[in-house]
């Protein structure tokens, strides 16, 4: 699938919502994960509706094991660094469990179809650079239209 031919139109982004993270600050470990617990919690939420998508989100998963293991291997040494060994299990498992409950209510500005394509063109993505951009995009505020063209494709 060309990742350009996936149509992603977000029409409907709402200033009302508290968007749950601001991508900039975070490492790119952070972000990967962050990527991949949102898609994880939205596809849940989404699963008994006409826009389902566990199975897009399996094959990201699937297609992208690689860089998501490897994401949270260097997400767990950096907090090793800072809790130590055993505190970095647990650091890792409180920060997970606080980016899942950051999307408990869904995405922010995206809703079950968007998030559909979103992650339909993700799996079909090669290497981590485009996991990057999309994040940069999706886990950033929505304010600027500009910010939003991953999700768009």
């Amino acid at each position: 699938m060309n990742i350009k031919g996936v149509a992603a139109g977000v029409a409907a982004v709402s200033m009302l919502f508290t968007v749950p993270a601001q991508a900039g600050g975070m490492s790119q470990a952070e972000k990967l994960r962050r990527l991949d617990i949102m898609l994880m919690v939205t596809g849940l939420r989404c699963r008994t509706g006409a826009d389902n998508f566990q199975a897009d989100y399996r094959r990201f998963t699937t297609n992208h094991i690689a860089e998501l293991n490897a994401a949270s291997a260097t997400l767990k040494a950096d907090l090793a660094k800072r809790y130590g060994a055993a505190g970095a299990t647990r650091a890792l498992d409180k920060l997970s469990v606080t980016m899942a409950n950051d999307y408990g209510n869904g995405h922010p500005w995206l809703g079950c179809g968007q998030l559909k394509k979103v992650a339909s063109g993700l799996a079909a993505a090669k290497g981590s650079a485009p996991l990057v951009e999309a994040a940069d995009q999706l886990l950033g505020d929505g304010a600027g239209g500009g910010q939003m063209t991953w999700a768009r494709r």
